[in-house]
């Protein structure tokens, strides 16, 4: 009676763990949906904000067990836009991201801790410009439904928040003119099944040329811009060039 009993419990147990592993499943994440956008002070007049498209990776998830979720996302910073081709080369710099040498930024999840139904605090390992931290977000979960559009995948939705420092990461240059703490706000979605997010837009990626960036810390100017090509000398009948407009 004993073994029968063992046995049945057994069962049970299995034929449970078969269904919560049923349960969660594997999400692609959708590259145009996805976006992260990133602030952080400017000289201590406003907080510069830029964002980064065609984030790729994939989501394990079931809706009624947070814990079982696993998230595994690539970001490729050299898609960044700040509204200025200048700029977005000054960041990308050797002083700075790095894009050159470190295109992406990856971050895979190690716990999973849900609030209540719809909030949960995302932690793991973020890989951005050759040095791993520790980084927590906190994410909303938005809906889990079909997507109302052809192809019609099941789409899961989430929006998330995370502060990280930007010296944790090697990135000293400028300290009184960048801030060291940077705010992460993102929005992504996932459909359902492997590679079933759209495709990213092609888009150009700027190779900062690297000895165009000094990499020094003055802390009274910006960095140097990434423009390699030699101004023009006016010539005797021409005004001299316009300054160029400062850029963090």
């Amino acid at each position: 009676m004993a073994c029968r009993l063992s046995c049945l419990l057994a069962c049970a147990l299995l034929s449970a763990a078969g269904a919560a592993q049923a349960e969660t499943e594997t999400y692609s994440l959708d590259p145009v949906h996805t976006r992260v956008v990133f602030l952080v002070e400017h000289a201590g007049f406003s907080h510069a904000m830029g964002s980064i498209s065609g984030s790729s990776g994939t989501l394990r998830f079931d809706r009624d067990d947070w814990r079982s979720a696993q998230v595994d996302v690539t970001v490729p910073l050299t898609r960044l836009e700040l509204g200025d081709a200048k700029w977005n080369a000054s960041v990308l710099g050797t002083n700075l991201l790095d894009g050159k040498h470190h295109p992406e930024a990856h971050f895979v999840s190690s716990q999973v801790e849900g609030i209540d139904a719809d909030h949960a605090k995302v932690c793991g390992d973020l890989t951005l410009r050759g040095v791993t931290q520790p980084v927590c977000m906190d994410v909303t979960f938005n809906a889990l439904k079909r997507h109302p559009l052809p192809p019609f995948h099941r789409t899961a939705g989430f929006s998330a928040t995370a502060v990280l420092s930007r010296k944790a990461f090697g990135m000293t240059a400028w300290p009184t003119v960048i801030g060291d703490e940077v705010k992460l706000l993102i929005e992504a979605e996932a459909a359902r099944g492997q590679g079933e997010g759209r495709e990213a837009p092609a888009a150009a990626e700027p190779a900062p040329a690297e000895e165009c960036q000094p990499d020094r810390e003055s802390e009274t100017a910006p960095p140097a811009s990434t423009d390699c090509q030699p101004s023009p000398q006016p010539g005797p009948d021409q005004p001299p060039p316009p300054p160029q407009r400062d850029r963090p």
